[in-house]
């Protein structure tokens, strides 16, 4: 049984009703999610989802040749492991931690008898994954249309929102691969974002220093996605 208020800093564990609280809380467990940790392969049965409290988790897309491609990512605001309710069970892309922290895990017979009962907990799983699926949409259009600075201020942006703090542990490589780019490419990008006082960059970690200057400079692609996210899950538990 969770006692404290910790799963709370999860958002969909915050609005859930009292009564689906309840059934829940004595099934999750909290995990470690240290960085790079693989939580699920593609083509992997899934046996628990994974709702983050601190940590973020990266969702990939993988090709036969080993390149990878980030679609979206996870933190606090969501869940890892839509696929289980959805239907599908399995899914093609690969889930990796990109920030370290913690997450609590649901078995997935739990999660699918309470998505099955059709009432808040369903309605607010459909909602979230309306707003992930924008999030995947709008990645792939930055992706194609954008520079390099405005999908690391995009990227940066969205993962600090999924975060209690404006600092990222995360190296160069890794957001390389993420961003589906060179690394000189990311190197070259942060120290633009550096130069300018919007990040403070060491090794293995990101600072943002200055928020609202990288909301000038990045994309529409981060505003249509936060709008989104504001839109679909505020007081979800009022419908």
């Amino acid at each position: 049984m969770v006692n404290s208020d910790q799963p709370r800093e999860n958002h969909l564990l915050s609005v859930l009703p009292e009564t689906e609280w309840a059934r829940l809380a004595p099934h999750l467990v909290l995990v470690k999610m240290p960085l790079g940790k693989v939580v699920y392969e593609s083509g992997d049965q899934l046996d628990h989802v994974y709702l983050p409290t601190t940590s973020i988790v990266s969702l990939l897309y993988v090709m036969e040749d080993g390149a990878s491609a980030e679609i979206a990512i996870v933190g606090n605001e969501g869940l890892v492991g839509i696929s289980l309710f959805m239907g599908g069970e399995t899914t093609p892309s690969r889930a990796v931690v990109q920030s370290a922290g913690e997450a609590y895990r649901l078995g997935s017979q739990i999660l699918k008898e309470e998505f099955l009962r059709a009432g808040p907990v369903q309605r607010l799983l459909l909602r979230y994954t309306q707003a992930l699926i924008t999030q995947m949409a709008q990645t792939a259009v930055c992706n194609r249309h954008h520079s390099i600075d405005q999908q690391l201020c995009r990227w940066l942006l969205l993962s600090i929102d999924r975060l209690p703090s404006n600092e990222l542990k995360m190296t160069q490589e890794l957001i390389a691969n993420m961003l589906g780019v060179r690394r000189s490419g990311v190197t070259e990008a942060a120290l633009t974002l550096q130069d300018a006082g919007l990040i403070h960059y060491r090794r293995g970690c990101i600072e943002v220093l200055d928020r609202a200057g990288l909301e000038k400079r990045v994309c529409e692609c981060y505003g249509v996605v936060k709008r989104e996210f504001d839109r679909l899950l505020p007081d979800t538990t009022a419908s």
